[in-house]
This record gives structure tokens, sequence and C-alpha cells, in this order.
């Protein structure tokens, strides 16, 4: 039977508040989705990610995520444990909503991280639809393959580095961690320290747990965070491999243009950013956009600035239009008389930017183009 003296209307009262913020977090995620909705329409189609690379960028941020949560996450648990704090490493171990929390936060949308991941994805696309050459020699292995057995010891080393270190980047699972984050120092370090600010924020029981409680926790996870910075080497991603390798090669003029058509030849995009950046003398990330910017002609012009001929341009058009159907095959061979009459002098010197710093380039390209 129903206590006589419990007014009702109190429960009334707080469901109806409940409703009155439901709703009111409703009209804001409309507001959100048409915000969402007329800038996605109004994106220029060059600019807009395909179903394929969204899909893959979806899988391999979520894959680093996993990566960082797991590795911070077990350890965290292992301490507490060790501590007598049962019941604390069982709430860490149901934590859940890490990516959501950091989805939601915004942090994702950082310009380096994204740019890097996206160029991660759309490399290995590329290197995925290239058209696989055949040698004149049926019985010739691979260029990296023949590098392994160069007698040059250095060239030989640098060429089997690359074979483990793509090995380990191509091992991405349908879901699940990765073997490590494969990232830039800089970039780890971001994605660490906000996963670990992600995990203290899902652990279960936050609202309940006294001051002490919370300490030991966020003690634990920071530990767990210097744990996987200490443990990084950004010398084992391939982007580092196949920076060793272009500097053992060290090709020179006459050799490049068949060494760039020989990686393409044998789909290791990684090899042909990594032999361009050397030649040009500009970081690896610069070739990768080079190679992969299929909306300007800079990658055309960089080929002159190092002196490659018609058939040579011709070949590596042909390879990287047959692989990425945002490339106009059409529009290459009818300007292929114009990339041609530049000289290698005005390539050089239509270049000399991307020499520059990194930094430098970005903090010249904010003030250009003013407040955001």
């Amino acid at each position: 039977m129903s206590d006589p003296n419990v007014d009702m209307s109190d429960g009334v009262q707080m469901g109806a508040r409940t409703l009155l913020a439901h709703a009111a977090a409703a009209d804001d995620a409309a507001h959100d989705g048409l915000s969402g909705a007329i800038a996605d329409f109004f994106i220029h189609d060059s600019h807009r990610l395909d179903e394929r690379t969204r899909l893959g960028l979806a899988r391999l941020i979520r894959a680093l995520i996993d990566t960082v949560k797991g590795e911070l996450r077990d350890h965290g648990i292992r301490q507490l444990q060790a501590q007598g704090e049962g019941e604390l490493a069982e709430s860490l171990a149901r934590s859940t909503g890490v990516f959501a929390a950091l989805s939601e936060s915004g942090l994702l949308r950082d310009r380096t991280l994204m740019a890097e991941l996206i160029a991660q994805v759309r490399q290995e696309q590329l290197a995925a639809a290239l058209p696989i050459q055949a040698h004149d020699d049926p019985e010739q292995p691979s260029l990296v393959n023949r590098l392994v057995q160069h007698p040059d010891r250095v060239l030989a080393q640098c060429a089997m580095g690359l074979l483990i270190a793509e090995s380990r980047r191509r091992s991405v699972p349908e879901q699940g961690p990765l073997p490590q984050t494969d990232l830039s120092a800089e970039l780890h370090h971001r994605l660490v320290w906000w996963v670990a600010a992600a995990l203290r924020q899902c652990v279960p029981g936050g609202s309940e747990r006294d001051m002490s409680g919370a300490a030991l926790l966020d003690r634990v996870l920071a530990e767990a965070a210097q744990r996987s910075l200490a443990a990084h080497d950004e010398g084992d991603r391939v982007e580092a491999a196949v920076m060793r390798l272009a500097v053992a090669i060290d090709a020179r003029p006459e050799e490049l243009p068949e060494l760039l058509d020989e990686a393409l030849g044998d789909r290791r995009v990684t090899l042909f950013a990594g032999l361009l950046a050397h030649a040009l003398g500009v970081d690896y990330a610069v070739a990768r956009d080079l190679a992969l910017d299929s909306a300007s002609s800079r990658l055309w012009v960089a080929l002159r600035a190092l002196g490659l001929e018609r058939p040579a341009i011709a070949r590596l058009g042909l390879a990287l239009a047959q692989a990425d159907p945002r490339r106009d095959i059409e529009a290459f061979a009818e300007q292929i008389d114009t990339i041609m009459a530049i000289t290698v002098e005005d390539a050089r010197a239509a270049l000399a930017g991307l020499r520059l710093p990194v930094d430098y380039r970005a903090a010249v390209q904010a003030l250009r183009r003013g407040p955001a």
C-alpha cells in the first residue's frame, strides 16, 4: 500500500524537469545536426572523403585508441591490484566509452593528427590499387627484396628494416588494438594523454569516489601514460625506415627515374615518397603529400625539378592515374606538354619553400589566411 504522506507531485516535477532537459538537449542536437548537414552539402567534391577512405579512417582511429587504451588500462589495473585496490582496479577494467568521450570532446579534430591519419589511409589505398608492373625477368624479385640481398650491409639492413616496419603497419585488424601506434613522437604524446584523461572520465563510480581514490586513479593513469611515452620509439615507424633506406640508396640523378618507376610498380608508395623526399631534400610527409595530391600539379613540378624527362613522367603519371580515381588521365595527357615546358631551374625555384621547416611554413600560411 502506498504511503499517504508521500507527495506524488515531487516525482512528477522531477520527471517533468527530466523531460524538459531531454527536449532542450534534442533541440541542441537538431541544431548541431543541421549545421553539420549544411557544412557537408557545401564541401567541394574534391575535398570530400569517399566512403572507402572514411571507413578506413574510422577503423584506424578506433584501432589507435584501442591500442593506447589497452596499454594504459592494463598497466593501471596491475598497479591498483598490487596496491590492494581491487575494487578500483575492477572499476577501471569496466571502463567503456573512451572513443565516444574523445570524439564528443572535439580532441580528435586535431588538424595535425587527422592530416597524418588521412594520409596513411590514402597511402595504403593507393598502394593497393597500383597496377603491378611485370619485370622483364619474371624471376626477378621486387626492388626492396633485391636490396635485402645487397652486398652493402647498411643498405641490406635498411631494406630489411623497411620490410619489418611495413608488415607491422599493414597488420591493422578489423577491430581491436594494433602492435603499436606507429605515430610520430608528438602525435603519440598527444594521443596518450587524451586517452588517459578519457579513461579517467569513463571509469564507473567517479561521482561517488572519495578524494583519495580519485587521486590514486589519477596517479596510476599518469604513470601508465608516462610508461607508454617512454617505450615509444618513432624510429620504428615506416616513414623513418623508408627514409633510412632512401639515404642508404642515395640515388644518382640518372638512377632516380627507374627507381621511382619500380617503387610504384612494386606497389610501394612509401618507397616512392622516400626516394622523392631524399632527392628533393624535403621531409617524408611533404613528399607523401606530393604523391597523394591529385588536385594540383605539384608532383609534376617536383619531378621536373629532379630533371625527369617526358617518358619517365608519363609512366609515373599513368600508373598513379590508373590507381587513383581522383586523377584525370585525359587531363594529364593534355598537360604533359605544359609540364615539359617547365625548366628544371624554374621548377626548383617553385618548390624552394617546401625545403623550409614545416613550422615556419605553417606560420606563414596562418598569417596569409588571417583570423579563423
